[in-house]
C-alpha cells in the first residue's frame, strides 16, 4: 500500500483566537476576530505594532457588539496603544465596517485601494427603502427561483449603511507597486480583482507573511459574483488573472493570513488548487450547457452539492459569473426567454 503524500494547506493553529482574545501569528503580529451573523460567521483581522500605535487591518461589520469587542481589544491585547491607522482589504461589508468608526471616534488614517474607498463611500450613501427595478430586473435575468424572488421583492433591502459606519471624507491611497510599511515591515502592495474591484494583498518583504484578505482563503473559495451594479462584468476572468499574477509571488514558507478561516502554509499549492477548482467548474458548466439553461438552474455542476436558502443568493450571483465568463470568452451562446431571463448553450 502506497502512502498519499499530505498535500493540502496547512495551519499552525488549530483553533482561532476566543472573542476579546488575540494570538501572536509574528513579532508584533495580533491575529483577533469579530462575528458576522451569517453562515460564514467570523472575519479576521489584524493589528501590527507600529511601536507608539497600531495598523489594524479589516475590522468587522458595525454593530454594538462589535464595538464593544473593539472596546476589550483595545483595553487587552492592543495594550491601550491607540490605533491610528486602518487598511481595508476591500470594501466589503465585514472588512470596512467600521473603518469610519476608527476614522472619526479614534483619529485613524484610513488606506486603501480608490476603487475600494469610492465603493464603500458610495454604497453608505445609497439607503434604498424598496428594491430599485433594475436589481429586480436583473434577479429575472438570471432565473431566480420564483418563491424566493417573491420573498426577497417584499423585503427590504439590505443596506450597506445597516453595517458600515459612515465614511467621513478623506482617505489615503495603495495601488499595485506600492511599498507600505507597517509592524515594523516593509510590504509590497500587489492588486488582486474578481471577489472585489482592485482588493489590496500585502507582501512581507522582511519575511514569511502575506496579507491575503479574501483573495485567497485556505478552505473556501472566496465568492465571485456578478451584481446589478454591472450586470455584463466579467470578474471570474478577473480573478484568474490576478491569481495566476499572484502565484508568481507565492512560497511554500509563506504564512498567508487570510480574512476568514486559519491562517495557512503551502500558499503556492493553495492558489493552483483554488485556480483548479474554477476551471473544473468551468467545464462542468460547458456540459450542463448542451442543452439552454439560466443561471439558477447551474447550480448542480457549480457547487455539487444542495443550496439552501440562506446561500442562495450568493449561489446565484456566483453562477452569473461563470457563466458570464463563457459568454465573454465566446464559449457559449445567450438569449432572452420572454420572462426577462437569459438562456445560456454551449456553441457548436
Amino acid at each position: 500500500m502506497t502512502d498519499i503524500p499530505d498535500v493540502s494547506p496547512r495551519t499552525p493553529w488549530e483553533q482561532p483566537p476566543a472573542q476579546g482574545e488575540a494570538i501572536e501569528v509574528a513579532d508584533g503580529v495580533l491575529w483577533m476576530r469579530q462575528p458576522l451573523p451569517m453562515k460564514l460567521d467570523h472575519v479576521n483581522i489584524y493589528a501590527l505594532d507600529d511601536g507608539d500605535g497600531w495598523t489594524v487591518i479589516d475590522t468587522g461589520f458595525n454593530t454594538r457588539k462589535s464595538r464593544a469587542i473593539w472596546d476589550s481589544l483595545m483595553a487587552g491585547p492592543l495594550k491601550g496603544k491607540p490605533v491610528t491607522r486602518v487598511v481595508g482589504t476591500h470594501h466589503h461589508p465585514d472588512h470596512i465596517g467600521l473603518a469610519g468608526w476608527f476614522q472619526s471616534q479614534h483619529g485613524a488614517e484610513l488606506v486603501t485601494t480608490r476603487t475600494a474607498w469610492l465603493f464603500a463611500r458610495m454604497l453608505t450613501l445609497d439607503v434604498q427603502e424598496t428594491w430599485p427595478e433594475e436589481t429586480l430586473a436583473y434577479y429575472r435575468s438570471a432565473g431566480m427561483d420564483t418563491a424566493f424572488y417573491d420573498k426577497r421583492a417584499s423585503d427590504r433591502p439590505f443596506n450597506f449603511a445597516d453595517t458600515v459606519y459612515p465614511m467621513p471624507l478623506g482617505f489615503t491611497r495603495i495601488r499595485q507597486g506600492d511599498a507600505i510599511r507597517m509592524g515594523g515591515r516593509d510590504w509590497d502592495v500587489h492588486v488582486g480583482n474578481g471577489h472585489a474591484p482592485e482588493h489590496a494583498t500585502f507582501w512581507s518583504r522582511d519575511d514569511n507573511l502575506v496579507i491575503t484578505g479574501d483573495q485567497i482563503l485556505s478552505t473556501i473559495s472566496p465568492n465571485i459574483g456578478v451584481y446589478a451594479t454591472e450586470p455584463m462584468a466579467d470578474p471570474l476572468g478577473e480573478w484568474l488573472e490576478a491569481c495566476e499574477r499572484l502565484s508568481k509571488l507565492a512560497r511554500p514558507d509563506h504564512l498567508a493570513l487570510g480574512g476568514h478561516k486559519l491562517p495557512f502554509t503551502r500558499l503556492p499549492l493553495r492558489m493552483q488548487q483554488l485556480i483548479g477548482n474554477h476551471h473544473g467548474a468551468l467545464e462542468r458548466l460547458m456540459d450542463h450547457l448542451s442543452v439552454p439553461q439560466t443561471a439558477a438552474d447551474c447550480f448542480a455542476p457549480l457547487f455539487k452539492r444542495t443550496i439552501g436558502e440562506g446561500e442562495y443568493g450568493l449561489a446565484l450571483v456566483e453562477a452569473v459569473a461563470h457563466v458570464n465568463h463563457l459568454y465573454h470568452t465566446g464559449q457559449v451562446d445567450r438569449w432572452k426567454r420572454e420572462d426577462g431571463a437569459w438562456l445560456y448553450q454551449r456553441k457548436g
